[in-house]
């Protein structure tokens, strides 16, 4: 529930063009991947270095690998995403 409030204010204050810092890029990115049924991604790292975000971790397909990269690129305030990721079938 925490991540979810987070995330909502800070899509809030996006949505009124209030600069996000890194802290809320992560939340927002965070409860974004969580939510996505192809990348499930509670397993994934996210970082945010002055609005340069980098996710590690693994996911199951480069379908969601990509996914996951486009969904974090879309947040506003994002400036460029690298991805690390590493696909494994196996992932839950």
């Amino acid at each position: 529930m925490r991540a979810f409030r987070i995330g909502f204010l800070t899509v809030a204050l996006a949505a009124f063009g209030l600069a996000a810092t890194d802290n809320e890029l992560i939340d927002t990115i965070r409860v974004k991947l969580t939510q996505d049924v192809d990348v499930n991604g509670g397993a994934l790292d996210v970082t945010v270095k002055e609005g340069i975000v980098t996710l590690r971790g693994p996911v199951r397909s480069d379908k969601a690998k990509k996914k996951a990269e486009k969904i974090a690129g879309k947040v506003k305030g994002v400036k460029k995403v690298v991805n690390e990721t590493t696909v494994s079938p196996n992932t839950l």
